[in-house]
């Protein structure tokens, strides 16, 4: 197998690994009812500013989806619509205290779960692939999703 090839297969099969992991991490923390989509768009929604139209894009679904997740997380308390000051038609998506706590939760887990891999590879090869993998990743608010919660 080439690099390119081999390094699509171990991105990919790590990415999978890593969100399955937060996810039953987060559940143990006592969220059980949150989906590993939860957490994406809850990465979004913590950035402030977020509509369905905004949460559509960065999940890559259609509005109708992001709309259906948006009134699942409002239903179970994790969200609530607020006025948006510019547009009458849109509602600005905030996350609730139990929204937040469950952002925490995921913060955790995901430290958690990188914790064996920051081990194997020590914490300078560590900080040097993640230094590496930033300047790969695609602008947009994935990278300051990252940004804001490292700051």
């Amino acid at each position: 197998m080439d690099d390119a090839l081999a390094f699509s297969a171990l991105v990919l099969a790590l990415s999978g690994q890593l969100v399955q992991e937060i996810h039953a991490r987060v559940a143990r923390q006592g969220f059980e009812d949150l989906r590993p989509a939860h957490g994406f768009a809850f990465a979004r929604i913590s950035l402030g500013g977020a509509t369905t139209a905004d949460l559509a894009e960065h999940l890559g679904v259609t509005k109708q989806a992001a709309a259906q997740l948006v009134e699942e997380l409002v239903r179970k308390g994790y969200v609530v619509r607020h006025p948006h000051p510019h547009d009458a038609r849109a509602r600005l998506l905030v996350l609730t205290e139990a929204g937040w706590a469950a952002t925490r939760a995921a913060d955790q887990a995901a430290r958690a779960a990188v914790a064996p891999w920051k081990e194997a590879l020590g914490e300078a090869r560590f900080s040097e692939l993640v230094a590496d993998l930033t300047r790969l990743a695609p602008p947009g608010p994935s990278g300051a999703a990252l940004n804001h919660r490292q700051g």
